[in-house]
């Protein structure tokens, strides 16, 4: 039950991650819009730099999250084990 529980806030916590940084970009993009009269342009810079991020995150989720399955597969050494 603890492990599901675990995976469970894995899998948010990453989909909040993907997410966020794409909504933040799209914010900025239409405060600029509204406020400095900026065109409508600005919103394509900002979904490929959410999106970028957003894949950059990813990578780091996915290196982490292999390094924790190679580690629990690993059997530990013996004493004698060479």
């Amino acid at each position: 039950m603890y492990a599901a529980l675990e995976n469970l806030v894995w899998v948010t916590q990453l989909g909040l991650s993907l997410l966020l940084p794409l909504i933040a970009c799209m914010a900025l993009a239409f405060w600029l819009t509204v406020h400095w009269g900026i065109g409508s342009w600005v919103f394509l810079p900002a979904v490929l730099l959410g999106l970028a991020t957003g894949a950059a995150t990813f990578r780091r989720f996915a290196r982490m999250w292999l390094g924790r399955i190679r580690k629990e597969d690993k059997p530990p050494a013996g004493f004698n084990r060479h």
